[in-house]
This record gives structure tokens, C-alpha cells and sequence, in this order.
């Protein structure tokens, strides 16, 4: 390591002796840094792409389908936080169990929701057409579903589907009288 340093302090000290037109050493402008979406939609495709390689007889990605998507999801479950209670378990749809039990571990649907839609950018974002984007599928929409009423069922905690909210029509239109009172 000490090597290195005396190599690039030597370097640095003989490059100010070069003429100005000379850019051999010149370091390339360091790019932007990734953001956090950018880095974990990275890390997210890297790893499904690993999971197709490691697949027997591995898998490419123009051959993989919403079947793969799903065993990689299932696959993903084995490193899950969430606790999901199973049907005969004493705590199942209890939110907050008063002891511990021998359910699996899973992982969480809100989780699995971001990283379909992480790979679902990032399979586009490296030339795949959105009409066969493996991660858009409707089987994989219907798992999804599936995931989190199981998850909610289990944990006692009721998901109710939001109502629309419509445009109130009716009525007179209250926020430029609310702003012209607040404005003096």
C-alpha cells in the first residue's frame, strides 16, 4: 500500500513538469453519484441477473419469463424480516402476538412491490420492450395480491382498497375567497 502512495506522489510530482497540453494523466470528470433508487435498482438487477446465471441450466434474460420472476420472489423469502403466521398458528391474526412462534420469516409485500417496480425500470432501462417485460405481467400482479392479503390476514391487519376521490363539481369554488383572506 505505501508502494502505491509513493508511486502516485511520484507521478504527481513529475506531471507538473509536463507541458500543459499533455492529458495522459488526467483523471476523467467523476460522474454524478447514483442516487439511492439509481444504486438499489443497480443492485437489484445485478442480483436477479446472478439468480438467472445460477439457475440449471442457466437462464438468459431474453428466455426468462414471469415464471422466473416468481421463483426468484419465492426464492427471496428465505432472507425475509417479516413474520407471517401460518393458519394453525394460535397468533394468526393477532398484529401483535404476546409471544414468539415457529412462523416463517417472509419478506414483506411492500418490499417485494419496490423491487418488481425496480426491475421493472431497470429491464426496460437495458433494451427490453415493455409489451414482453417479464416483471409487468399480470402473474406477477395477481401474486403481489396475493402476497399482501395473505400477509394482511395473517398479521390481523385489514387492507381495505381506497375509494377514488372524485372532483367536487358542486359547490362554489371556496380557495381563492380562503387565499385573499389569508393574503392581508
Amino acid at each position: 500500500m505505501s508502494g502505491e502512495i509513493q508511486n502516485d506522489s511520484a507521478q504527481g510530482s513529475s506531471s507538473s513538469s509536463r507541458p500543459a497540453g499533455d492529458h495522459h494523466q488526467q483523471q476523467p470528470p467523476a460522474a454524478a453519484p447514483l442516487s439511492r433508487y439509481e444504486s438499489q435498482k443497480r443492485r437489484d438487477w445485478n442480483t436477479f441477473g446472478q439468480y438467472l446465471k445460477n439457475q440449471t441450466p442457466p437462464v438468459s434474460l431474453s428466455q426468462c419469463n414471469f415464471n422466473h420472476v416468481l421463483e426468484f420472489l419465492r426464492y427471496l423469502d428465505q432472507f425475509g424480516k417479516t413474520k407471517v403466521h401460518l393458519h394453525g398458528c394460535i397468533f394468526f391474526g393477532q398484529p401483535d402476538p404476546p409471544a414468539p412462534c415457529t412462523c416463517p420469516l417472509r419478506q414483506a409485500w411492500g418490499s417485494l412491490d419496490a423491487l418488481i417496480g425496480r426491475l421493472r425500470a431497470a429491464y426496460e432501462e437495458h433494451g427490453g420492450s415493455p409489451e414482453n417485460n417479464p416483471f409487468g405481467s399480470g402473474a406477477i400482479r395477481v401474486y403481489l395480491r396475493e402476497v399482501k392479503e395473505c400477509q394482511a390476514k395473517a398479521r390481523g391487519i385489514p387492507y381495505k382498497k381506497k375509494k377514488k376521490k372524485r372532483n367536487q363539481l358542486k359547490g362554489p369554488d371556496t380557495s381563492k375567497a380562503f387565499k385573499q383572506q389569508f393574503a392581508s
